[in-house]
C-alpha cells in the first residue's frame, strides 16, 4: 500500500490523523480492567460453564470449529480481490457502505429468527456468524489484505475473538491479534493449534443473554433485529480500528 503521505493527498485534511487517533483510543479501551458488572457477569458465566458436562463442551467446540472453518473457506471464495489502490478515506468510505449492508442483513436475519421461535433461533447462530465473517473478509479486502492465506484467516479469527471477548480476556485477545497482524507469515501455522474451545466459549458467553431474549413471545422479533444489528456493529467497529492499527504497524514494524 502507499505511504501515508501519498494516501493523504486524496483525503480530507486531517482524515488519516483522526482515523489513527480513533484506533489508538479504541486500543486503549481494550486494555481497561473489568468493571464490577463485567466481573459479576463473568463469574456467573464461569459457574454455568463449569456445570455443563465436559462431553457437551467437546461436542459444541468441534461443531463450532467445523462450522467456522467452512464459513472461512466459503467467505474467501466469494470475496472480491484486495483493493490495491486508494487513500485511507476512499477505502473507509467503501468499508462503511459494506458495513451498512451487513448490519441491515444481520438485523433482518435476527428479526426473522426472533419471530420464528426456538427452531429459527437455533439456526440463527450459524447464519449470523456467516454474515459477520463474510463482512470481515470484505473489510480486509478493502484495506488491501486477502483472506485466502492461512495467516490472514488467523488475523480474521483473532479479530472476531477480540470483538466478543469479555473484559477479562480482551488484553490477551488484543495481544494475540497484534502479534498476528505484525508478523502474519510467522503465525500462519498457529491456525492448526488454534484454541477453538476458548473461541466458542467467549463468543457464546458474550451473545447468550441477548440472544435468549429472542425466544420471548411477541417481542422476540424486534429484540432479535436490534441485537443482531449491535453485534454486527461491534465487530465492524473493531475491524476498522484493527486494520487502521495494522496500517500503522506496516509502516513501522518495530
Amino acid at each position: 500500500m502507499a505511504a501515508p503521505s501519498q494516501r493523504a493527498m486524496m483525503d480530507e485534511p486531517g482524515y488519516e490523523a483522526r482515523a489513527f487517533a480513533e484506533a489508538l483510543a479504541w486500543r486503549a479501551r481494550q486494555l481497561k480492567r473489568p468493571g464490577l458488572w463485567d466481573t459479576a457477569t463473568r463469574a456467573t458465566q464461569d459457574r454455568i460453564n463449569r456445570a455443563i458436562p465436559e462431553r457437551v463442551h467437546k461436542i459444541v467446540t468441534a461443531a463450532v470449529q467445523q462450522m467456522t472453518r467452512a464459513i472461512l473457506t466459503g467467505a474467501d471464495w466469494t470475496t472480491a480481490r484486495p483493493l490495491a489502490e486508494g487513500s485511507l478515506q476512499v477505502r473507509e468510505d467503501q468499508v462503511r457502505a459494506r458495513i451498512e449492508f451487513y448490519r441491515t442483513t444481520a438485523s433482518v436475519e435476527g428479526g426473522v429468527a426472533g419471530a420464528g421461535g426456538f427452531l429459527l433461533a437455533a439456526a440463527d447462530f450459524p447464519a449470523l456468524m456467516a454474515i459477520k465473517v463474510k463482512m470481515l473478509f470484505e473489510i480486509a479486502a478493502l484495506y488491501g489484505y486477502s483472506g485466502r492465506a492461512p495467516n490472514e484467516r488467523l488475523v480474521i479469527l483473532r479479530l472476531f475473538q477480540l470483538a466478543y471477548s469479555s473484559a477479562r480476556h480482551r488484553p490477551e485477545a488484543l495481544a494475540a491479534l497484534e502479534a498476528a497482524m505484525r508478523a502474519p507469515a510467522a503465525h500462519g501455522g498457529i491456525l492448526k493449534t488454534f484454541d477453538w474451545r476458548k473461541f466458542q466459549l467467549e463468543y457464546r458467553d458474550y451473545i447468550d443473554v441477548a440472544k435468549l431474549a429472542q425466544l420471548l413471545p411477541l417481542i422476540g422479533a424486534p429484540i432479535g433485529a436490534v441485537v443482531s444489528w449491535r453485534l454486527t456493529q461491534r465487530l465492524a467497529q473493531a475491524a476498522m480500528n484493527a486494520y487502521r492499527l495494522r496500517l500503522l504497524y506496516d509502516q513501522d514494524p518495530a
